[in-house]
């Protein structure tokens, strides 16, 4: 797991034709708006966060955020125990993200 800044994150992702950005906050916090094309998996779940992440790819360069980093920097690190390959931490998380926005379809 590596930490990026924005700056790192955008410009790491922007040339990542292998990139899953993965967002690990709750329901509530996902409505108030995404980074765009994140995929959300609450890392709240415990056991199912852990069951859902390892149906995923591990061979992707996964991109995880969360509020302000510090659940997504758990969730990159467990990703790694359980065999990812490149897990990426946001640094600051959604709270100090300057990018674009979307929000999830009601």
């Amino acid at each position: 797991m590596k930490n990026l800044t924005q700056e790192e994150w955008r410009r790491k992702l922007a040339a990542d034709d292998n990139a899953f950005i993965l967002d690990v906050r709750t329901q509530n916090e996902v409505d108030e708006g995404i980074i765009p094309d994140s995929h959300n998996i609450d890392i709240y779940e415990g056991q199912g966060f852990i069951d859902k992440v390892n149906k995923l790819d591990k061979s992707k360069n996964y991109y995880v955020y969360c509020r302000s980093g510090n659940r997504s920097g758990q969730a990159a690190q467990l990703m790694d125990q359980l065999g990812f390959e490149t897990t990426y931490n946001l640094m600051g998380g959604f709270m100090e993200w300057d990018g674009d926005v979307a929000y999830p379809e009601d």
